[in-house]
């Protein structure tokens, strides 16, 4: 007879090899899940009214306010994309800096942050990256290994810097851990995480990461000037300088004024990610009907001044209309955000008859082709997430949370040696897997032993440094050679004169900045929760 534990290790290998062939991830975790369970419950070793709680977590994924923040960063994002933001920030940037050795590679470094900020997606922004500025850097004579592995880097910044599809994800993945651990521990009044947590979290390692990005460009530039050479100065004075400093404000307004709304909005206690992530969709939606005709575009611009004037309000005033006795100069507030409200609506109008109308690239609406891509994006998102839940349910009736939890608390080494056997197989499966089937998969069974673990006597680990650390870990694997993700999206779109070894030369010193990283956020746990403690203590 087979054992439980056999049974269980087919099912891992079966899902794993499956997923390897390319077939659809959400079938493959619930198919794979169903059939086993069915064929431990005909051998007696498995018990399949466990499987009456499928339906139950579909609902309460449904009805997860959370997880409603997903299709709205994704809007956000690609509607930026499509907007062509990039574009002018990278040839406004590529001016400011052209004139350094190493100028254009500081340009992509800054701007894929300020992309990660807006957008969060890794995949759009490589893709945006490097059909915009690999050309010009070889154009310019720059190194192809550092060119390619700035761009590369640079792109998969968004998985880390807030707001991030991946931090809300692993946000609700490790509050539900979390609350699983202390009640296994016997606390039945828990403290609990938020995506805000990780947000606030996340926020310094990101941009410690970007920081040690810029210093490696420079030395380079010092060691090897000649292969990162500046742009001449009398291709740059082509501009008179007051033009130039009014394009360079206008590019970077819009985006540093729609990430501070989203992100200022989320780490100041105003709004949950949902709410932030509607406001980033509106302003991302007047930023694109701006872009597209910015001669008339003055009542968008007033739009957007409408809603950074209602979220100021919202900082100081109570504006509850539900209350038996409201204040007077909680009635002035609340009269002042109907009239901005008022404002904010005919300008979302005028954005969308403006976006519907313009063309893209491929001849389709922008607005049309931004929610068809928001939709394919969403639903798989979520379309996983629930064979996830069914491939989550046959593993905990077969026992493997109890083998997962004895394999880590047995293993040499203790806390330690079960965090990095962790992270070790959460970098190799980040070679295979894309970071939802990783992060709906190994963190539900790994995050609620290990947060139960002690790091030192008496004191547990911190679940937002835990997920600044996964999240690290499998940025650093998306970059990795030769199976990293990143680098096939920038192969994708690299002219043929660049070769595959030369994208993984360049990437290879930005791995080892991501590792070096991973190594003082161990050390220096303080570094990602510094911030959330001093913000939501």
């Amino acid at each position: 007879m087979i054992s439980p534990e056999m049974l269980l290790g087919l099912m891992f290998f079966t899902a794993f090899g499956l997923l390897l062939t390319g077939f659809p991830v959400a079938f493959v975790l619930s198919g794979t899940g169903a059939v086993f369970a069915f064929i431990g419950a005909a051998m007696g070793v498995f018990d399949l009214s466990l499987l009456g709680a499928f339906p139950q977590r579909i609902f309460g994924t449904m009805t997860n306010e959370v997880l409603v923040a997903v299709p709205l960063f994704v809007f956000m994002g690609v509607m930026l994309e499509r907007s062509r933001v990039a574009e002018e920030l990278l040839d406004n940037m590529g001016r400011l800096f052209g004139s350094l050795p190493g100028g254009l590679a500081f340009s992509v470094c800054i701007v894929g942050a300020l992309l990660a900020a807006s957008t969060g997606i890794v995949g759009a922004t490589v893709v945006t990256m490097g059909l915009l500025s690999l050309p010009t850097m070889l154009k310019r004579g720059y190194s192809v290994t550092l060119a390619t592995g700035t761009i590369a880097a640079s792109g998969t910044l968004g998985q880390i810097i807030p707001p991030s599809i991946v931090l809300v994800l692993l946000g609700e993945q490790l509050s539900n851990s979390y609350q699983t651990a202390q009640f296994s521990m016997g606390i039945f009044s828990p403290d609990t995480i938020t995506a805000n947590d990780l947000f606030a979290g996340a926020l310094f390692p990101g941009l410690m990461l970007v920081g040690m990005y810029i210093l490696y460009q420079i030395f380079y530039a010092v060691m090897w000037p000649h292969k990162v050479p500046p742009i001449p100065r009398d291709e740059l004075e082509t501009q008179d300088k007051a033009a130039f400093i009014r394009s360079l404000l206008s590019s970077l307004f819009a985006p540093l004024i729609l990430i501070l709304a989203v992100l200022g909005s989320i780490l100041g206690g105003l709004a949950s990610p949902t709410e932030a992530a509607a406001v980033g969709s509106v302003g991302s939606l007047l930023l694109a009907g701006y872009r597209v005709s910015p001669e008339k575009g003055r009542m968008i611009l007033v739009g957007g001044l409408a809603l950074i004037v209602m979220l100021t309000i919202a900082q100081y005033y109570d504006l509850r209309v539900s209350r038996t006795v409201i204040p007077f100069g909680d009635k002035v507030a609340i009269g002042i955000c109907l009239f901005m409200s008022a404002l904010l609506i005919y300008a979302v109008w005028l954005g969308i008859l403006r976006t519907f109308s313009h063309l893209d690239r491929t001849n389709n609406p922008i607005l049309v082709s931004v929610m068809r891509s928001t939709l394919k994006i969403s639903s798989m998102v979520f379309v996983i997430l629930v064979g996830a839940a069914l491939f989550s349910l046959a593993f905990r009736g077969f026992g493997g949370d109890d083998y997962i939890a004895d394999i880590l608390v047995d293993l040499p080494g203790g806390t330690v040696g079960a965090i990095l056997l962790v992270m070790v197989v959460m970098f190799v499966m980040g070679f295979f897997l894309d970071f939802l089937e990783i992060v709906f998969i190994v963190v539900p069974i790994v995050a609620p032993i290990l947060l139960q673990m002690e790091i030192a006597p008496g004191v547990y680990m911190s679940p937002v440094w835990l997920g600044v650390m996964m999240a690290i870990n499998l940025q650093t694997s998306f970059l990795t050679p030769p199976f990293g993700f990143a680098l096939f999206y920038l192969r994708g779109v690299a002219p043929p004169s660049v070769k595959t070894t030369d994208i993984y030369k360049g990437v290879i010193p930005f791995v080892f900045i991501q590792l070096f990283a991973l190594v003082l956020l161990w050390f220096f746990p303080e570094i990602s929760t510094w911030l959330p403690d001093y913000i939501y203590s």
